[in-house]
């Protein structure tokens, strides 16, 4: 039976930590001296005042929760913050659809970096540093933070760290999840941190430094300027944001690991040599096509935007520095190829991840063996151990689901109108918490024709694609209310 006053209460302290998150970017709004202040505070004070009632009702309720409660409290919390998380947009009038200002914040805090907006410059700093915000509090997870910073939820934490936490096996740094989430986001701060210092030290204002190291650490790519990473020529600022876009699509165990002097588990580990593997040789293909078929760009110019559309794309961060639309059809198709791969599990990033593409890959291989040798027993491994079989029939449902769901919501969306390359390039974008698709959703547009009902759509499919597919889907599932 599902803890459902627990679950209020999660919800409710949850709430009031959005709120204190509201004042910070009330205090941006305050210091410019700019008319969105008003709207921040009241936004705070109706997140906090229902977050604060809903908690203080509910604080005495049995904190023992199981796995389902886990589930459903992380699906829930993720849409209660977007919910309340679009207010400042709203009440200030600066996205005056509802809709909108919905799609926009789940883009958000699912770190999609999908936009309605057509002037992004017009918004006033306060704003835009709520916008960047939501993508960093997005990107380790809204619950992986709760748990560092709440004790009360360390009491069945782990039910909803795994059911936020991105990879078919979630790492965990301490026998504690407390202290697995504190190190995580401790991690997670010193690199945001250190870019921003080094985006500052390369001419960005300290404001567009601290937003821009927010959404690249979060994989979120909402940038200050309606050009996004295109804005800054400099290419110093595109490579240092190239190395933390790579940095956060990285796992962050591994991270932990280098900064401790571990070098030799990174080196060793199977998914980040892939990971590398597969950024450096698409990399160097895009940039050496790039070269040979635009005579505008030098050596180094194609290598920078090779470079920097590979990783953005790969780890899903969705920063642009050129549109990719107008390159040879060939480098297109690469670019939306790296759309399905996603970046490490326990980064950041969205997307399928590079564990069950290799997992996926080496089943497949070694089934062409099994059938040759039907009683041999041939173990599909990683890391020099044996895979559970368990973790991959996970993969391959995983896989499966994802494809079908990208193929429904296709038809859906050609539906409404869309043609082929927008309708498969909206929901790649979408369910790949990507950020710029195909066609008129390119890196060059974004999302504002798109109708009333196919943003809530996509902002769903957001949602799937943020929490790895499964956590939403069985709230969908008969057996999930059974018992």
């Amino acid at each position: 039976m599902l803890n459902s006053r627990h679950i209020l209460l999660v919800l409710g302290l949850l709430l009031v930590i959005e709120g204190v998150f509201m004042i910070l970017s009330g205090g941006i709004s305050w210091l410019y001296g700019e008319f969105d202040l008003p709207y921040h505070f009241i936004s705070a004070a109706i997140c906090m005042g229902f977050g604060g009632i809903i908690a203080s009702v509910n604080w005495n309720a049995p904190k023992a929760i199981g796995k389902r409660d886990g589930y459903l409290i992380v699906t829930l919390v993720w849409v209660v913050f977007s919910l309340f998380g679009l207010l400042p947009f709203w009440l200030s009038g600066a996205i005056p659809s509802f809709t909108d200002a919905f799609f926009e914040t789940m883009s958000g805090f699912t770190t999609t970096g999908s936009s309605i907006l057509n002037d992004i410059e017009a918004l006033p700093h306060g704003l835009l540093f709520w916008r960047s915000l939501i993508q960093w509090f997005g990107g380790m997870g809204i619950i992986v933070l709760s748990l560092a910073i709440l004790p009360l939820l360390g009491v069945g934490g782990m039910q909803m760290f795994v059911a936020e936490v991105p990879g078919p096996v979630p790492d965990k740094l301490h026998p504690r999840i407390t202290q697995t989430a504190k190190r995580l986001y401790g991690i997670y701060v010193m690199f945001t941190f250190a870019e921003a210092i080094l985006l500052y030290l390369g001419g960005m204002t300290p404001f567009d430094a601290i937003c821009h190291s927010f959404t690249t650490m979060a994989t979120g790519g909402y940038s200050t300027k309606q050009a996004s990473m295109a804005y800054f020529s400099s290419p110093y600022l595109q490579y240092v944001v190239v190395l933390f876009m790579f940095i956060a699509g990285a796992n962050f165990t591994l991270s932990y690991s280098a900064l401790h002097g571990r070098f030799k588990k990174v080196i060793k580990d199977e998914e980040f040599r892939y990971y590398l593997g597969f950024v450096l040789v698409i990399s160097v293909m895009v940039g050496g096509v790039l070269y040979c078929t635009d005579s505008s760009l030098g050596a180094e110019h194609a290598w920078r935007d090779g470079i920097f559309q590979v990783v953005s794309i790969i780890t899903t961060t969705g920063y642009a520095t050129a549109d990719y639309l107008l390159w040879v059809p060939f480098l297109s198709i690469i670019i939306f190829l790296c759309m399905f791969l996603g970046g490490s599990a326990g980064s950041t990033g969205g997307g399928i991840k590079i564990v069950r593409i290799v997992l996926l890959m080496k089943n497949s291989l070694f089934e062409l063996k099994r059938l040759v040798h039907p009683n041999a027993v041939i173990p599909v491994r990683y890391n020099t151990r044996a895979v559970g079989q368990g973790i991959v029939i996970n993969i391959l449902a995983f896989i499966v689901f994802y494809m079908m769901i990208v193929g429904v919501s296709m038809v859906i969306m050609s539906i409404m109108g869309f043609d082929l390359n927008t309708a498969l390039g909206a929901v790649a974008t979408s369910i790949g918490n990507i950020g710029p698709g195909l066609g008129d959703v390119g890196p060059a547009l974004n999302f504002y024709q798109v109708p009333g009902f196919g943003k809530w759509f996509l902002s769903f499919l957001m949602l799937i694609g943020r929490l790895e597919l499964f956590t939403v889907i069985l709230l969908f599932s008969p057996y999930f209310w059974k018992g």
